[in-house]
C-alpha cells in the first residue's frame, strides 16, 4: 500500500530564517534544507538506505467524491457534466482512472446511429466551441463533415426504417425517405439492387475526428479541475446491508467506499476513498462490474445478473478509388451491414463491416485480418458501388467495441444493488456520438437522483434481469 510519507511540518514547504534578518523574517529554502534533512534521517535509521521523500505526483488522491473508471469519450463526458452541473466551482472532486491512454482510444471505435439520444448529443456537439473552449487555448476543430448518413433498407427492414424516421422527425431531425428511383437520381453511382427504402439526413448529420474530440474533452475537463491517474482498478472495498423487498425476498445492497488503483508498470497500489463510482471502462466494463460483486448471485436472480458487455474486435479499412463516388459521398450503411464514407479529399474511402456471430475474430490481439476485407467486405461494396471493383486498400487498423451481447445498446445509470456504481458503457459502437447526451444523463442522475434533460430509463441495468430488450436497427 502506498502512503505519502513526509517528515512532520514539511507538507507545504520549509521556512527558514535568513541570516542577518530580524526575528520573523523568513525566506523559502526548500532544495538545500530537504537535502540536509534527508541526510539526517538516513543517518539515524537502521538498515539500508531508503528515500522517504519519494515523488508521489503520479499517485491518485487519497479521497475523491467521484471515481470514473475509464478515460474514453464516455467517461470524460460524464466528468465534464459533473463539473458543469456542480452547485459551485470545486464542489465535487472528480478523478478519472485510465489504464492506458491508447487503450482507452482503441475501445472507442464506432460511427454512431440516429435516434433521440443521438440527436441530443449532436446538438451538444455542434456547440463544441461553447462547451469545450478553454481560456487562452487554441479553438477546437473537430473537422466535422456534414455530408449526412444514407441508410439502406431491404424489404424486410423497410417498415422499421419508416418507424425510425417518424421518431427522428418528431424530435426535429430533417431526414428524408427515398424510393429506389429517388435514390438513383440523387446518387447515380449507387446500385439499388435489393434496396426497398433509404433514409438520408439532410442537415446537421455527418462525421468528425474522434481523436480531436477525445483530446478536446481531456483539455476541457482538466481546466475544470478533473484529476487524472494512469493505472488499473483492481479492487473495491464495500459494505453490505441485507434488505427485504416488498414481496419479502431478501436482497443484499452494497456500497463501495474505496477503490484500489494499481499504478502503471508497478506492483504498488493506492486506495482512494470515494462516494460514487462511474463504470465507463468500455470493453472491459464487465470486469470492473465483477470486481464490485455484480453477477455473483444465483442464476436467474437480480443478484446473479451479470453486465453483458464484452470486447469485440472490429476492423476499419481505408482504400483508394479514383473512380469512386466523389466529394459529396455520405456515410452509407448498406443492407449487408457494410458501411463506407469518404476519407479526406484524395479519392480515399473508409469503411468495414461487422462480422456475424460465426465470424467473430479473437479479441486477444489487435491484428488486422486482410482476408476479411477481401472475402466479407469488398464483395458487398462492389455490388453496391460498381466503381469499387477497382479499389486498392491503403491501410487498416483494429479496435474494440464495448459490445452489449443482450441488445447492442448502452447501459446508463445506477446498479440496483451496488447502489453507488453508475454505468456509461455497452454502446456497441455508438458511444462516440452519443457521449454528450449520455454524460449529461449520468451526471444528472448522480447529482439530482433522476434523468432530467432526456429520459434514459429504458437503458437502465434492470432490463437485463427483466429481459426487456431495446430494439435498434442499423448497427454498424
Amino acid at each position: 500500500m502506498i502512503r505519502r510519507v513526509l517528515p512532520h511540518g514539511m507538507g507545504r514547504g520549509l521556512l527558514t530564517r535568513r541570516p542577518g534578518t530580524r526575528r520573523g523574517g523568513f525566506s523559502l529554502d526548500w532544495d538545500g534544507k530537504v537535502s540536509e534533512i534527508k541526510k539526517k534521517i538516513k543517518s539515524i535509521l537502521p538498515g539500508r538506505s531508503c528515500d522517504l521523500l519519494q515523488d508521489t505526483s503520479h499517485l491518485p488522491p487519497e479521497h475523491s467524491d467521484v471515481v470514473i473508471v475509464g478515460g474514453g469519450v464516455l467517461g470524460l463526458s460524464v466528468a465534464y457534466w459533473l463539473k458543469k452541473l456542480e452547485s459551485r466551482r470545486g464542489a465535487i472532486r472528480v478523478l478519472v482512472v485510465e489504464r492506458d491512454h491508447t487503450q482507452e482510444w482503441v475501445s472507442q471505435l464506432g460511427e454512431g446511429d440516429p435516434g433521440k439520444l443521438f440527436l441530443a448529443s449532436l446538438r451538444a456537439s455542434l456547440c463544441t466551441q461553447e462547451y469545450l473552449a478553454v481560456v487562452d487555448a487554441p479553438p477546437l476543430d473537430l473537422r466535422f463533415n456534414p455530408s449526412g448518413y444514407l441508410l439502406l433498407a431491404s424489404e424486410k427492414d423497410a417498415a422499421a426504417m419508416e418507424s425510425d424516421v417518424k421518431v427522428q422527425r418528431q424530435e426535429g431531425a430533417k431526414v428524408s425517405l427515398m424510393s429506389p428511383d429517388q435514390l438513383r437520381n440523387k446518387f447515380p453511382w449507387i446500385n439499388t439492387e435489393g434496396v426497398a427504402l433509404a433514409s438520408y439526413g439532410m442537415e446537421d448529420e455527418g462525421w468528425f475526428d474522434p481523436w480531436c474530440l477525445l483530446q478536446g474533452l481531456r483539455r476541457k475537463v482538466q481546466s475544470l479541475g478533473v484529476l487524472f491517474c494512469q493505472g488499473e482498478v483492481t479492487r473495491f472495498v464495500s459494505s453490505s446491508q441485507r434488505m427485504l423487498t416488498t414481496d419479502d425476498k431478501a436482497v443484499v445492497l452494497k456500497r463501495i467506499h474505496e477503490v484500489h488503483v494499481k499504478m502503471d508498470r508497478s506492483l504498488e497500489y493506492q486506495p482512494v476513498e470515494c462516494a460514487i463510482v462511474i463504470n465507463a471502462a468500455g470493453a472491459w466494463s464487465a470486469q470492473i462490474a465483477a470486481l464490485a460483486g455484480i453477477g455473483e448471485g444465483p442464476p436467474g436472480t437480480l443478484q446473479g445478473t451479470k453486465l453483458p458487455v464484452e470486447p469485440r474486435k472490429r476492423y476499419v479499412y481505408v482504400w483508394h478509388c479514383p473512380q469512386g463516388p466523389g466529394l459529396e459521398t455520405p456515410l452509407v450503411a448498406d443492407t449487408s451491414g457494410a458501411y463506407f464514407r469518404r476519407e479526406g479529399l484524395g479519392s480515399n474511402y473508409l469503411g468495414g463491416r461487422s462480422p456475424t456471430e460465426q465470424e467473430e475474430p479473437d479479441p486477444a490481439n489487435l491484428e488486422v485480418d486482410h482476408d476479411f476485407f477481401q472475402d466479407k467486405v469488398w464483395p458487398h461494396l462492389a455490388l453496391r458501388v460498381p466503381a469499387f471493383e477497382t479499389l486498392k486498400v491503403q491501410s487498416a487498423w483494429a479496435g474494440y467495441y464495448d459490445y452489449n451481447t443482450f441488445d447492442q445498446n448502452g447501459v446508463v445509470g445506477p446498479h440496483p444493488l451496488v447502489v453507488n456504481m453508475y454505468f456509461a458503457t455497452g454502446f456497441s459502437g455508438h458511444g462516440l456520438q452519443q457521449a454528450p447526451g449520455v454524460g449529461r444523463a449520468v451526471a444528472e442522475m448522480v447529482l439530482k437522483g433522476r434523468f432530467q434533460t432526456i429520459d434514459l430509463s429504458p437503458f437502465l441495468f434492470t432490463r437485463f434481469y427483466l429481459g426487456e430488450k431495446i430494439q435498434e436497427n442499423n448497427i454498424i
